[in-house]
């Protein structure tokens, strides 16, 4: 299962505030942290500064990439912020996250990923309202991953995010979700499938239990990466007991070692 961390976002008021006075401290900090829970690459986003985006998420690459030799996942719409930040990028390859089917995105990242040997994370979404039902939603990975492998990407280089919705205003969503992870990884042996995780629970009570519910059955259809709080030990627990579960996890020896390093909360 590979974890994409995800509290560097400018999103978060914490990350926002350490942007704003351009505190690597604080920035590296949360890095290492993330780092040292398991992440496998570590988001960085820069996204809530009108005209600044390509500045600052430059600016994250560098002050992460002092901390860690963790591979970096850049998360950004806007193709000027990826121009600015994949040519200070030192582990390869990076993970871009996002390519849609939006015509002007879609030319542009593709470039910037095929110039920089980038892995790729696929939105189901084109020009419209992003896919609600499972039909819909493989209907668009279809799309996005028979242009990809066209352009020459490997399968094994391209994440499709089935993009899930708040379960508080699409009470489908999470199970429209689940059903085309698994379509899509029936379809495209080799492809991964990733998604956002708190995105199902926002607005909700209880997010983190209903967060590592729809994980793990998300994860029993194929999923094989998430974006997520790889310091929250709950969720990392039921990612780790979950492999083993479905075997994914050789004579369970990953929840073994993880248990031993204190990953893992019983």
């Amino acid at each position: 299962m590979l974890i994409v961390a995800e509290r560097i976002n400018a999103s978060r008021k914490a990350i926002r505030a350490a942007l704003e006075a351009q505190d690597a401290g604080a920035i590296q900090q949360e890095a290492r942290a993330q780092d040292a829970a398991g992440a496998d690459y570590i988001d960085v986003n820069g996204g809530t500064f009108p005209g600044r985006e390509p500045e600052l998420l430059a600016w994250l690459v560098e002050t992460v990439q002092a901390v860690t030799d963790k591979p970096l996942c850049l998360d950004s719409p806007d193709p000027a912020a990826l121009a600015a930040a994949l040519p200070l990028v030192k582990i390869r390859p990076p993970l871009i996250n996002s390519i849609n089917l939006e015509p002007d995105r879609f030319d542009r990242v593709l470039a910037l990923a095929l110039e920089h040997r980038a892995k790729l994370i696929a939105l189901c979404q084109g020009e419209g309202v992003p896919a609600a039902s499972a039909g819909e939603k493989v209907a668009l990975a279809t799309e996005l991953v028979e242009r990809l492998t066209r352009a020459g990407f490997a399968l094994d280089d391209i994440y499709v995010d089935p993009l899930v919705f708040p379960l508080g205003t699409d009470s489908q969503s999470a199970q429209a979700t689940i059903e085309a992870i698994g379509a899509i990884m029936q379809r495209f042996p080799g492809v991964h499938t990733i998604c956002g995780l708190t995105n199902v629970s926002h607005g909700l009570p209880a997010r983190k239990l209903i967060n590592r519910t729809f994980l793990v059955a998300a994860m029993s259809r194929g999923m094989d990466a998430a974006i997520v709080d790889p310091t929250d030990a709950q969720l990392l627990s039921a990612i780790h007991a979950a492999r083993a579960v479905f075997g994914r996890d050789e004579f369970c020896m990953g929840l073994i070692e993880a248990f031993q390093a204190g990953r893992v909360a019983a």
